[in-house]
């Protein structure tokens, strides 16, 4: 999950909120400290932080064309929640028409207007400006976020009309949406994981999976992620996702704003589409609605009670129960991390050790020599590559766990052209891809056992050099090299089954680190992001945090490190990174910095 929950409080803190206008900030929200009595919530909010609130103000009566235009881009960076104000610089159809939610576009800079001549000169009833700038990425209407580059060239129209007896200049043809630079865009708007199901044929089970939207941060944010969920999946994820509400859901009318209560608990009224599901059902929109506030809020909520048309319960769900049943899923229980020592054998550490221990069977005990290796997310089995990557094995992880043929083999010339690491997904199957230039695959072993398939990877153009899959199983992470530049893509993962048997994809892949000329180890991190080492052209090597939609994680990056060749990180984030580098083995705790575990060792993992 995005927040730390494993230490945060049931306690939310007294915060101011400024509101800000020109020439004026005013402090609301604050509230007295008790000096007796027992401690209690005086507020819900999703900050911790003071939050400073933009309002922009109408157009004077005498501005001029440009000053229209400046006045108008301000407005939209502003926290007025349907931006009213926006509109107050606007005429005509593009009073009518013009729609701030189709999409919004980010720009490294605020949007420059320049004046566009038509002829000799503007006419004294109208005016055109050009809009520019250079683009960082696209928010569509869904609030999905997809990176993007090039320049950013749209026209602004004005014209002169009668307002207050007097004629004032307005805007009467804009391009639909925001446009706003990337300052202005990380103040106001916050990336939260919605949280929908994977079907069985997908995953295997219904598991759940995160789908990052973005969301203004300032204005009512509970009641618009709410909204947002209910929507549904976003349109590259739902193929593979299932939401619990019935299609149609949404809230009832006349819902305007919702808060916790005193008891840190949500009440979600909805309209009819809602009030015949079962009890089951029930408890999975509510799950749905706790996982993606829990996302949100660094206090979450405590209970999330779900109201149908009339008023009447449909069902209630405390985060304490959502969560029990989020543990009992694989992999939410890791014990250990995992690495190849200097003996070429599969080790494992626990966090109260600081001395390895072999795993338990032949993949600890050396009978056969690795270079890498994959741990199923239950701790049952592990996957290793031969020294030479030449070989995969699989194995129990258990005393007697013996070491039987190889699975696979790869008829690459040298080592870097045989085998990569191999990924366990959620449902157990056991993905690596082969490098050998003569017959480059990405396969997968259903079960970890059995014939190799090959994964039909549309929309690819290179060599897969690294895989690792997600949790859920419908998103795989690919480090894909071309041309000697390695980028990272994140595809989607699509089965299908038939007479002839199952096919399984990679689709729709997006680059999400298109600055990064050079990615040379990655890892999933979370829900929702990855940890990723990579460098910028003629820049150095580093490490950082990006979500699977391509945006920055807010926040500090880990600390530096030199020479990083392997990365690992648990999709708990409450766990250390691991990575081999210069050094060895080492690990970074949060809030410390990096320690050696061992000089010599390699091919860092956590289950998956």
């Amino acid at each position: 999950m995005g927040a730390d929950r494993a230490h945060r409080g049931r306690r939310r803190p007294v915060r101011a909120t400024a509101y800000v206008g020109i020439g004026a900030v005013l402090l609301a929200g604050c509230a007295s400290m008790p000096d007796s009595g027992d401690m209690r919530d005086v507020e819900s909010t999703p900050r911790q932080d003071t939050q400073v609130r933009v309002f922009a103000l109408p157009p004077a009566d005498d501005a001029q064309p440009r000053e229209i235009v400046q006045g108008f881009l301000e407005a939209l960076t502003s926290d007025d929640p349907n931006y009213e104000t926006a509109r107050t610089y606007l005429t005509g159809d593009a009073l009518k028409k013009w729609d701030p939610n189709a999409s919004t576009m980010v720009l490294a800079e605020a949007p420059t207007p320049f004046t566009q001549v038509t002829g000799n000169e503007p006419s004294g009833g109208d005016y055109r400006y050009q809009l520019s700038g250079e683009k960082v990425a696209r928010v569509d209407g869904q609030h999905a976020y997809t990176p993007a580059g090039g320049e950013y060239e749209e026209t602004v129209h004005l014209t002169k009309v009668k307002v207050k007896d007097t004629q004032q200049w307005r805007i009467d043809k804009l391009p639909q949406g925001v446009v706003l630079g990337r300052s202005d865009f990380e103040r106001n708007y916050r990336s939260i994981n919605k949280y929908y199901f994977t079907s069985a044929a997908q995953s295997g089970e219904a598991g759940r999976v995160a789908d990052p939207v973005y969301v203004r941060s300032q204005v009512d944010p509970v009641t618009q992620v709410v909204r947002d969920l209910l929507k549904g999946p976003t349109r590259w994820l739902n193929w593979v996702a299932r939401t619990s509400f019935p299609s149609g859901t949404a809230l009832r009318k006349g819902t305007a704003h919702l808060t916790p209560d005193e008891q840190n608990k949500l009440v979600v009224p909805l309209n009819a589409k809602a009030d015949r599901v079962s009890a089951s059902r029930c408890q999975e929109m509510a799950a749905q609605l706790l996982f993606t506030l829990q996302d949100y809020m660094p206090n979450g909520v405590d209970e999330v009670e779900l109201q149908g048309s009339t008023g009447a319960q449909l069902c209630t769900l405390s985060e304490d129960q959502a969560d029990a049943d989020a543990a009992s899923r694989p992999g939410k229980g890791i014990e250990y991390e995992y690495f190849i020592d200097g003996e070429h054998r599969l080790v494992r550490l626990s966090a109260r050790e600081s001395t390895p221990t072999p795993v338990p069977g032949d993949l600890g005990e050396g009978v056969k020599q690795l270079r890498s290796a994959a741990v199923s997310r239950d701790e049952e089995r592990a996957a290793g590559v031969s020294v030479d990557g030449s070989e995969l094995y699989v194995a129990p992880l258990t005393s007697s766990g013996t070491i039987g043929e190889p699975l696979l083999r790869s008829a690459g010339a040298t080592a870097k052209d045989r085998l990569t690491t191999p990924s366990w997904d959620g449902r157990g199957d056991l993905w690596v891809a082969d490098r050998d230039p003569k017959k480059p695959r990405l396969l997968v072993l259903a079960d970890g056992k059995g014939e190799p398939l090959e994964v039909r990877t549309t929309g690819l153009d290179g060599r897969i050099e690294a895989v690792r899959v997600a949790a859920d199983g419908v998103r795989a992470a690919l480090i894909v090299e071309k041309g000697g530049k390695r980028s990272l893509f994140i595809g989607r993962v699509e089965r299908e089954a038939d007479a002839d048997g199952t096919t399984v994809s990679v689709v729709d892949p997006r680059s999400v680190t298109p600055d990064l000329e050079d990615v040379a180890a990655m890892s999933w991190a979370g829900d929702s992001r990855l940890v990723v080492v990579g460098r910028e052209s003629g820049g150095v090597q580093q490490t950082r945090y990006v979500q699977v939609d391509g945006s920055t994680m807010p926040g500090p990056a880990p600390s530096a490190l030199t020479g990083v060749e392997e990365i690992a990180a648990s999709e708990n984030e409450n766990q250390p990174l691991l990575a081999h580098s210069a050094d060895g083995i080492v690990r970074l705790a949060p809030g410390e910095q990096w320690q050696t575990v061992v000089k010599e060792g390699t091919a860092p993992v956590y289950p998956g």
